[in-house]
């Protein structure tokens, strides 16, 4: 019994690398989330990418998710995460998986191109979790955005608020357009409750002609992996657009 309850474990922890290479993770955060061999990884890794994997130190820096669209991009999935740590019973990676999963596909089907990859996402939780992050409401829009600790919640008002003067101005494809900016201020700048009963959170980037309904699709990509977010969300179309609940983390003022 001892040796299948083994193999299981195992057989989940391959799993888990392969979805974690595909996404495009680094080889040690590999190592991190599970217990399989460097070795192995290694193996496992260059079949499944077809290549070596990257190497080099990881990001160590607070500083990247402080610039104006790293920052969107990361408060996006971070709000995603923490929802999702609230409402569904995951192993903390299978978390960052999921909500890295459902921010790609919004930002994706915005045509942006996304700044936050799935090494940064994971990193950013263990920022969160270590407390060199936290987030904090915007006084303007009420949306909750990523910042230092001890930020001065009363005066804080979030990038896209205050965008930079060129803001939506670069050419490069894929780039956070103003269109754009309208568009992630509607998932992220929106009514926040404190109760834990409180709706699951859009993380929809749908424009001025509505929100995507994020509920039903989250709760079906934690409770099965397999089933497509596109499937969830077209049962969830009728429904009126929710907004993103408050964070766990929000720094408290």
């Amino acid at each position: 019994m001892a040796r299948t309850k083994s193999i299981l474990t195992e057989a989940r922890q391959i799993e888990r690398a392969v979805t974690l290479i595909n996404l495009g993770a680094r080889l040690q955060v590999l190592e991190s989330e599970t217990d399989l061999s460097y070795e192995r990884l290694l193996r496992l890794y260059k079949e499944v990418a077809g290549r070596s994997p990257s190497k080099g130190q990881l990001p160590f820096s607070t500083d990247w998710f402080m610039t104006w669209q790293p920052n969107i991009h990361a408060s996006l999935f971070l709000n995603i995460h923490e929802y999702l740590n609230k409402v569904a019973a995951l192993d903390e990676i299978d978390t960052v998986i999921k909500a890295y999963q459902l921010y790609s596909e919004q930002i994706g089907s915005q045509g942006l191109a996304p700044q936050l990859s799935v090494t940064r996402a994971w990193r950013l939780v263990k920022f969160v979790d270590n407390g060199m992050l936290t987030m904090t409401a915007c006084s303007k829009c009420g949306g909750h955005f990523i910042t230092h600790p001890h930020e001065i919640a009363r005066h804080f008002v979030c990038g896209l608020c205050h965008p930079p003067a060129r803001a939506g101005k670069g050419k490069l494809a894929g780039a956070l357009s103003q269109a754009g900016q309208g568009a992630l201020h509607g998932a992220l700048a929106a009514s926040h409750s404190d109760d834990e009963s409180a709706e699951l959170p859009s993380a929809a980037v749908a424009g001025t002609e509505g929100q995507t309904e994020l509920a039903t699709a989250a709760a079906e990509h934690a409770a099965a992996p397999a089933m497509p977010v596109q499937a969830a969300r077209s049962r969830a179309a009728a429904k009126a657009p929710s907004a993103f609940g408050a964070s766990s983390r929000t720094a408290a003022h």
